[in-house]
């Protein structure tokens, strides 16, 4: 049996929600200031640097002598995965925001680690009934569209390095059945692009497609999240092909980059 899908809570405190989310984007992307967690946030500065005071109280982060904020020791990740993740998503967001201009649905960049697919950006549309921002949000990868796209990325064995049973010991039923994962995932390795019909959340539709380096190596997923009433699969091919062009185009600026 899976994880139960994610459910917002029914009375969300919106101070803590600015702590994880604040506590995630050090721990992804290395540092902010002050003013750029305010932005992210959409707050006052006063309130981001109450909520930074205290991720520092806790040792959930630092503060530098340049006021820089980093990832304190409770979430102090290697150098080079902070240093990828950051480059992934400055060159992401312009595509991003491209994405929503022009399909007016949520668009977001997700990368794998081991067993999670985590959500490192998100741009939300503008429509009133719409799927609300992911950023710092992790789940099952075997549950998300662009989760299941990077684990097709992954050999035979490689897989089962990440799915071994004894990652699982403490909580068995969350470990999916690998012999209906990969007659999947070589379903979505011919296809090159999958689609998510609230295998995560309830009421959610996504649609997405890897994101490649210059040895064809998946970095990370592009997707495009809508309520399900929305969803038509008849206009499935334009999705995907939104979205191709903007990968295409995110892997173009990653190439100059190098």
């Amino acid at each position: 049996m899976d994880k139960p899908l994610k459910t917002p809570p029914p009375y969300p405190i919106a101070s803590v929600d600015h702590a994880l989310r604040a506590a995630t984007i050090l721990q992804m992307e290395g540092g902010a200031t002050v003013s750029q967690i305010a932005e992210r946030l959409g707050v006052a500065r006063s309130t981001a640097h109450r909520v930074l005071a205290m991720l520092v109280y806790r040792d959930f982060a630092v503060q530098g002598e340049d006021r820089v904020y980093r990832a304190g020791p409770v979430l102090e990740l290697a150098a080079h995965s902070q240093s990828l993740v950051s480059r992934l998503r400055a060159a992401a967001l312009p595509h991003l925001h491209r994405i929503v201009d022009l399909l007016d649905e949520t668009t977001n960049l997700i990368v794998r680690t081991g067993d999670t697919a985590r959500f490192i950006a998100s741009v939300e549309c503008r429509q009133a009934l719409r799927v609300g921002s992911r950023e710092g949000m992790v789940f099952p990868a075997h549950r998300t569209t662009t989760g299941l796209l990077l684990l097709a990325d992954l050999t035979d064995e490689e897989l089962e390095e990440v799915y071994a049973p004894e990652r699982y010991r403490d909580r068995p039923t969350e470990r999916p059945d690998l012999a209906q994962l990969r007659t999947e995932l070589r379903r979505l390795r011919r296809n090159g692009f999958a689609v998510n019909k609230e295998r995560s959340e309830r009421g959610l539709v996504a649609v997405g497609v890897p994101v490649r380096d210059l040895d064809g190596t998946a970095l990370a997923g592009l997707s495009v999240s809508m309520p399900s009433v929305r969803y038509d699969p008849h206009h499935l091919q334009p999705l995907v092909a939104a979205l191709d062009a903007a990968a295409h185009a995110l892997e173009k600026d990653l190439a100059e980059q190098h």
